[in-house]
């Protein structure tokens, strides 16, 4: 293989596993076409096949070759502006099975969770393997990734979708990736696993808190993935009522583009909102708990009316008499 010049850089390392190409565009790659209305079209290059659209074809063999960041025109005179799909663009387009954790999410928990090169991560559950992309990304070939789900049928299209962004083949797949098909709260604690950081997104992380402290390393991180008000209060309290996490801390991240064309400087009409709520907590160390917090709660929060988990310097609160008459 010819040496680059000064001015290019060889292709990504195969054994970096990123998902990333550098070159010309090859048989096998996805590619990304996206024509004047902003419309998105993904597939695979694949030699003498067409791509059709109302716009008309285009010839496979006609990208095959070419650096990617070019515009082509259709049979019928559509152009298309045509790369390769950058990974929160190829989460959001993929085949699904569950719902997928949107970019936005992903890099909040890649971030805030500090996932690292190297670290062991726990995961559950996998759903469409979005999250999954990304994890596998940060944490490297040297890292590992151990990803629960407890849907057969999620399972394999989180492996589908993991395979065709690594562009892995067959039965091979991420050196630092392994997936069971089974309940995190029964097969964590079974594998007696130990982990730098542990991920939960299903329905009831609350479940599966005290799997996860035994789990966590000291200092390790759980990071929960909550879609609804009620969830989140549920987790948050668990965590707090187990006593071997620090504080809490919840969160959501809401992104708004921006109109910008000359003096036309204004918020997008559209923003990506809600989608759902994260939270972190820090495991301590065997035997240590979380000074008591200073600061009392708000009046009623921890009222009679209130039955979930409770921490151990709130106490339960008798009936207002008062409040009766």
């Amino acid at each position: 293989m010819p040496e680059p010049s000064p001015r290019e850089l060889p292709d990504v390392a195969v054994d970096a596993w990123s998902g990333v190409h550098r070159g010309p565009l090859r048989a096998g790659e996805w590619v990304r076409l996206t024509d004047q209305k902003g419309r998105k079209h993904n597939f695979e290059l694949v030699p003498g096949k067409r791509f059709f659209s109302n716009k008309g074809h285009l010839e496979h063999d006609d990208l095959i070759g070419r650096e990617e960041g070019f515009a082509v025109a259709s049979s019928a005179g559509g152009e298309y502006l045509v790369f390769r799909p950058l990974l929160s663009e190829f989460v959001v387009s993929m085949p699904r099975g569950a719902a997928v954790i949107y970019p936005k999410d992903s890099a909040q928990i890649v971030a805030l969770a500090d996932i690292f090169p190297g670290a062991h991560v726990v995961e559950a559950g996998v759903g469409s393997g979005a999250l999954t992309c990304s994890l596998l990304r940060a944490v490297g070939p040297h890292g590992r990734l151990i990803s629960y789900e407890r849907r057969e049928e999620f399972a394999d299209v989180a492996r589908r979708n993991v395979s065709r962004f690594f562009g892995t083949s067959g039965e091979e797949q991420h050196p630092a990736w392994s997936l069971t098909v089974g309940d995190v709260a029964e097969e964590l604690p079974a594998s007696r696993l130990r982990a730098d950081r542990v991920i939960l997104d299903m329905l009831a992380p609350w479940e599966c808190v005290d799997a996860a402290a035994d789990a966590l390393v000291p200092g390790g991180i759980v990071c929960v993935y909550v879609a609804t008000t009620t969830q989140l209060s549920r987790v948050v309290e668990t965590l707090r009522a187990h006593g071997g996490f620090t504080e809490p801390h919840a969160w959501e991240s809401l992104v708004r583009d921006w109109h910008v064309e000359g003096l036309a400087v204004r918020p997008g009409h559209k923003m990506m909102g809600h989608t759902a709520f994260l939270v972190t907590a820090r495991r301590m160390a065997p035997g240590e708990r979380v000074p008591m917090k200073k600061r009392r709660p708000a009046p009623g929060a921890y009222g009679p009316d209130y039955t979930g988990p409770r921490p151990a310097d709130v106490p339960v609160q008798a009936e207002d008499p008062v409040a009766e008459l």
